[in-house]
């Protein structure tokens, strides 16, 4: 009777042991193909495009100074219809055209005193701001505004209020440039699975990264570059 129970035991504890055995060599086998499946590479792929400005916003500053402030508001408003003119005579509509408000300064109430005391007490200031999605006959007025100068109006140059041209049809391109910018980066990692005697497969993981837009040059801000840096990681697969 003993001798039937021992055997028992030993068949239990052989099936165990065996039962054992084999989860461990299939959590092995598990283990390794989910390690073999996690073999990746990861590349950057970039894309740029040179494309026109198709917006341009361009304020024109424009000064009095005298000691009398009504005949200063009147010369200021003849200059205000002189812009304007000019700038519809460049073929640019009147709703294109916005007008802000005057700013006088008074050098009197400023502390100046005895010799310090500028020749003219005032100075008003105003500004027309044209905005366009005509940007190639905003550039050709840009040209010709000497003549305004030459008309007699002074035109302040206004630091932080120059003229800008942006570019506004992002959503248009973007499909298109990170799809230039996934093939990029799929030719990177396809030369590095070469290397390394691999192949490329599917896409793991991917970030699609920032667009910026920046001016081409300093000389035309009318041309510019959009551009996105991409991040994608591939799977390797074996030959």
């Amino acid at each position: 009777m003993k001798d039937r129970s021992f055997s028992s035991a030993l068949v239990l504890g052989l099936l165990i042991g065996l039962g054992v055995a084999l989860a461990g060599l299939f959590v092995g086998q598990a283990l390794y193909q989910v390690k073999a499946a996690e073999r990746y590479v990861s590349v950057k792929g970039l894309a740029e495009r040179l494309v026109p400005a198709d917006q341009a916003i361009w304020p024109l500053t424009f000064n009095q100074t005298g000691n009398e402030l009504p005949q200063l508001y009147q010369a200021l408003e003849k200059d205000r219809q002189t812009i304007r003119k000019f700038l519809t005579a460049q073929g640019f509509k009147p709703e294109e055209i916005s007008d802000a408000p005057p700013r006088v300064t008074d050098y009197y109430a400023q502390g100046y005193t005895g010799n310090r005391l500028p020749p003219n007490r005032y100075k008003i200031e105003a500004s027309l701001t044209l905005s366009t999605k005509q940007v190639a006959q905003v550039k050709a007025a840009m040209q010709k505004s000497g003549d305004l100068v030459k008309g007699g109006i002074v035109l302040s140059h206004d630091y932080g209020r120059e003229a800008e041209f942006l570019f506004t049809g992002l959503n248009q391109i973007k499909p298109q440039m990170i799809a230039l910018a996934t093939k990029n980066a799929r030719a990177a990692a396809e030369q590095f699975a070469r290397d390394s005697g691999s192949m490329v497969g599917g896409i793991r993981r991917a970030n699609q990264g920032l667009f910026t837009i920046r001016n081409r040059d300093a000389n035309t801000p009318d041309m510019k570059v959009v551009r996105v840096v991409s991040t994608v990681d591939f799977f390797l697969v074996n030959d």
